[in-house]
């Protein structure tokens, strides 16, 4: 069965995650979720990217350690830049923060709250067929360049400059900051756009501008 579903949750909600993917295999949805769908001693990282990238929709399992969480942050914003649907199902009346904001503010959602779930898992169901039915496939993600950015005046970084962006980048995310300066670099973006768009990786305003004057002084930019 194809996995056109991928589950996206902190594992604070973990119980609740893996109780929605039963409901929803059950009734014939096919669900790629961590870590059952990660292949033993495999890459992490690129087999979530992998699977955000070969699904139809998201659906994120919203709570505050959820909201909190800089792994469903990335998840999230991998799902939106490879043009795949999110669909974020409140188990705790919460709002988004401002960095999960920017990416959910246009998204329908869908409240699972009080308990019992079942109701809210059949709900969700309903609504998953509608959109599947008539979901476009994903597509190619954006980030062709910009008239103001011409192949005239675009310096594309080297695989030395990569490298040190992706030092420094995993200096705050960890591991995952290769297959993020590898994705984002693929898009062909100037040095100066690719550190821009690596700082949003990154949750604290002060913290992005010491990763961008780092990446500038190591002549990342």
């Amino acid at each position: 069965m194809p996995q056109e579903v991928f589950v996206s949750y902190s594992q604070a909600d973990r119980e609740t995650a893996l109780a929605l993917v039963s409901y929803l295999e059950a009734h014939g949805f096919g669900c790629w979720v961590a870590p059952r769908d990660v292949a033993p001693s495999s890459d992490w990282a690129a087999e979530i990217i992998a699977a955000i990238a070969a699904a139809r929709v998201m659906v994120l399992v919203f709570s505050a350690s959820a909201n909190s969480s800089p792994q469903v942050r990335r998840e999230v914003e991998r799902a939106v830049h490879r043009d795949v649907a999110v669909l974020p199902v409140r188990i705790e009346d919460v709002l988004p923060s401002q960095s999960l904001e920017y990416f959910l503010s246009s998204q329908h959602w869908l409240d699972a709250f009080p308990p019992p779930m079942e109701p809210h898992f059949a709900r969700l169901g309903t609504y998953l067929k509608t959109l599947l039915a008539g979901a476009p496939p994903p597509a190619v993600a954006p980030g062709g360049p910009s008239p103001a950015d011409s192949a005239a005046h675009k310096v594309l970084p080297d695989a030395a400059t990569l490298h040190r962006l992706e030092t420094q980048l995993a200096l705050y995310i960890g591991p995952f900051a290769r297959h993020v300066v590898s994705r984002a670099a693929a898009r062909g973006a100037s040095l100066e756009a690719l550190i821009a768009e690596l700082s949003t990786e990154i949750e604290s305003e002060h913290e992005r501008r010491k990763f961008i004057n780092a990446c500038r002084r190591t002549g990342g930019g």
